[in-house]
C-alpha cells in the first residue's frame, strides 16, 4: 500500500514526492473506472491491513483514508491521510502480495478497487498513466525499505551472523524490515527472553504476529507472505528456472507477448549480477547502476506483464518423460509440488566455486561471503578484508569494499588482472590506495572461532612460498563459476565436461533425439532451452545474458506453434 504525501522522512526520496504520490484528475478517474469495481466503506472500517493479502489497488473517489505503519510487535505510527484522486498501493500489489501498511476510512469513503490483473491491464492499456503508476509503486517500495518501519522485526545483535543472514536475504528481495537490538530496546529484550533466544540467535516477529527463532529463509518468506502462489493445476506456457538477468529478461519478453510464465529461484532475484556493486559498462547507464537495482527493475517489469514469481522456490528436478509427443514437462520443487509446463528455460546460472581451504564451510556466513553488499561492508568498517578473484565482479566488489574497509587484500592466482577484468576496473583498482593486489597468491587458512566468527586469514605466494597472515574480519570469494545444473540429472539434458548446458550447433550428434533439430538456444531435449551463464559458450556478461533472454522467446514461440493442439 502507499504512504501519504505529507509524510516525508526518507532523505533520498524527499524530492520525489510528486512522483511517489501523484493525484489523478477527474478525467483520469473517469477513464480508469472500467478497470475496477466501486466499493464503499464507513467511518473506521479497515480497507486493508498489514500482513494480509488485499484485493489489490484502491483509488480514492471520495472521502479520505488514514494510513499507518504497524509492526508485528503491535507498535503503530500514523503516516498521513489520502483523499480523492490518490491511489493506495506499492509494488507488491502488482502480484497480490500482503499490504505493508494499514488503511482505515476517515468518514464515508468511496474507492475504486482493482485486482492485480485489472491493475496490470490498466498499466498496459493506459501507457502514460501506467508509467506514472509503476514509477510511484517502485518509489513507494523504496520508501518503505528506507523507513525501516514496515515488514518483519528482526531482534538480534547488530553484527550477529544469524541476523546478517536474514537481513541479506530480505535486502536482496527488496523486502522492508526493521532491526531491534535487544541491548537497546527493552521490548526486543523481553521478546528474546520470552522465546529463549541466546546472544547469537535472531528472533523474527512477522507482520501477522507470528514469532520465529533462527528461521530458514524459506520459512521467513512464508511467514511474511513473500512466496507467490502458483496454480499447481495450471499448465504454464513457460517455466523459467532462475531469476538472474537472463531469466528475468526471458520473463519480461515472454510475458509481454502473451505467454503464461512462472519464474522460480531458490533465493532472490538478480543472481550473481545482483552482487555487483556497480555495473558501468552496461548499455544505457553511463553513470552505472548496481546489479541489485537493475534486477529489481526487471523484477517489477516482469510482474507488470503478468509473470508469476515464486521466490524462494527451490527446483529439485525436471521430468522430461512426457506421456506423449509434444506433451508437458514437469518441474519438481523441493517441497514435493510440481509445475506443468509446455516449455522450460534453464536460466539457473552459475555459483562461485569454493576454494580448497580448510574450515571454509565453518565460516560461511560468519566472515566468509560470496556476496559484497552494504550489510557486509558495514560489518567490515575500518577493518582489513581479503577478496579472492580476478573477474569483473571481484573488481567491482574490491572497489566497493575499499570505501568501507581500512585495507582490501585482493588475491589472484594469475600474474595480473588484464586477462580477466575490464580495463576501467583495473585502472580504478590501481588508483585506489587501500586496495593491495597480491598476484600469484592463494588463500590457505582461516582463523577464528566458528561461533564468534573469523578473525584472521592466511595466504601464500605460489612461487616463493612466502606466507602472510592478516587480521581480516571478512573474506569475500569471487572464484570462477560452476553451473547450477545438478537438478537436470534425471532429465537427460546434454551438458559439457564442466556441466554447462549444450545448445544448438554445440550439441554432438548423438545427444539429439531423432527428428529434433534444435534451435540456437535449445537443448538436446525439445522444448527445453538454456540462456545466460548456465549455457555452454555463452558470454559471461550481464548484457549477453539479457540478450539471450530476449532472443530465446522467438524460439519458444516457434516451438509452441509446432505442438499438437489439445483436443
Amino acid at each position: 500500500m502507499a504512504d501519504s504525501a505529507p509524510y516525508t522522512p526518507y532523505s533520498t526520496l524527499h524530492n520525489r514526492q510528486a512522483q511517489m504520490y501523484p493525484v489523478l484528475t477527474d478525467e483520469e478517474l473517469h477513464r480508469i473506472q472500467r478497470f475496477g469495481v466501486i466499493r464503499h466503506y464507513e467511518q473506521g472500517q479497515r480497507l486493508f491491513a498489514v500482513g494480509e493479502s488485499g484485493p489489490g489497488m484502491f483509488v480514492v473517489m471520495s472521502g479520505q483514508v488514514a494510513i499507518s505503519h504497524r509492526d508485528g510487535m503491535g507498535r503503530t505510527r500514523p503516516v498521513g491521510v489520502q483523499g480523492r484522486g490518490q491511489f493506495l498501493a506499492e509494488a507488491g500489489q502488482l502480484s497480490g502480495r500482503p499490504a505493508m501498511v494499514d488503511g482505515d476510512a476517515v468518514g464515508p469513503v468511496e474507492v475504486l478497487v482493482m485486482s492485480p490483473e485489472q491493475l496490470r491491464a490498466l498499466i498496459i492499456a493506459e501507457a502514460d498513466l501506467g508509467e506514472r503508476m509503476v514509477r510511484a509503486l517502485i518509489l513507494r517500495r523504496m520508501a518503505l525499505i528506507e523507513s525501516g518501519a514496515s515488514g518483519p522485526v528482526l531482534i538480534g545483535a547488530p553484527r550477529g551472523h544469524a541476523l546478517l543472514r536474514l537481513q541479506g536475504f530480505l535486502a536482496r528481495n527488496a523486502q522492508p524490515h526493521h532491526v531491534s537490538d535487544p541491548a537497546e530496546d527493552a521490548a526486543a529484550a523481553a521478546m528474546a527472553l520470552q522465546y529463549g533466544a541466546g546472544p547469537a540467535d535472531v528472533v523474527v516477529v512477522c507482520t501477522n504476529g507470528t514469532v520465529l527463532v533462527n528461521p530458514s529463509e524459506p520459512a521467513l518468506a512464508r511467514c511474511i507472505g513473500m512466496v507467490g502462489s502458483a496454480d499447481r493445476l495450471a499448465t504454464y506456457d513457460l517455466v523459467v528456472v532462475g531469476a538472474g538477468p537472463a531469466g528475468l529478461s526471458t520473463a519480461v519478453y515472454a510475458a509481454s507477448e502473451g505467454l503464461r510464465v512462472a519464474v522460480l529461484d531458490c533465493r532472490a532475484h538478480g543472481g550473481q549480477a545482483g552482487a555487483s556493486a556497480r555495473i558501468e559498462n552496461y548499455l544505457g547507464f553511463p553513470t552505472g547502476i548496481t546489479g541489485q537495482a537493475l534486477a529489481g527493475r526487471a523484477f517489477v517489469q516482469a510482474q507488470k506483464f503478468g509473470a508469476e514469481m515464486l521466490i524462494p522456490a527451490e527446483v529439485a528436478g525436471l521430468d522430461c518423460s512426457r506421456d506423449q509427443a509434444g506433451g508437458e514437462l514437469a518441474v519438481r520443487l523441493s517441497d514435493g509440488s510440481r509445475l506443468r509446463a509446455r516449455s522450460v528455460v534453464i536460466a539457473s546460472g552459475a555459483r562461485y566455486r569454493r576454494p580448497e581451504v580448510p574450515r571454509l564451510e565453518q565460516f560461511e556466513g560468519k566472515g566468509v561471503s560470496y556476496w559484497a553488499s552494504a550489510l557486509e561492508a558495514r560489518g567490515c568498517a575500518q577493518a582489513e578484508v581479503a577478496l579472492v578473484g580476478g573477474g569483473n565482479s571481484a573488481g567491482q566488489a574490491a572497489v566497493f569494499l575499499s570505501q568501507h574497509a581500512s585495507q582490501v587484500h585482493m588475491l589472484v592466482r594469475g600474474p595480473g588482472l588484464a586477462a580477466t577484468m575490464s580495463r576501467y576496473l583495473i585502472d580504478r583498482i590501481e588508483a585506489t590506495p587501500n586496495i593491495h593486489l597480491c598476484t600469484r597468491t592463494e588463500l590457505t587458512e582461516l582463523h577464528g572461532d566458528p561461533v564468534a566468527g573469523l578473525d584472521a586469514a592466511s595466504w601464500r605466494h605460489r612461487d616463493s612460498g612466502e606466507a602472510v597472515t592478516r587480521p581480516v574480519r571478512g573474506v569475500f570469494l569471487f572464484v570462477g563459476a560452476e553451473p547450477e545444473t545438478r537438478w537436470l540429472k534425471d532429465c537427460g539434458v546434454a551438458v559439457d565436461a564442466n556441466g554447462f548446458v549444450l545448445t544448438g550447433a554445440g550439441l554432438p550428434a548423438g545427444a539429439v533425439k531423432p527428428g529434433h533439430v534444435p534451435s540456437a538456444l535449445e537443448s538436446s531435449i525439445p522444448g527445453v532451452f538454456a540462456v545466460g551463464d548456465v549455457r555452454a559458450g555463452s558470454v559471461k556478461r550481464v548484457g549477453g545474458a539479457i540478450g539471450e533472454g530476449a532472443a530465446v522467446v522467438a524460439a519458444i514461440h516457434q516451438y509452441l506453434a509446432g505442438l499438437p493442439t489439445a483436443a
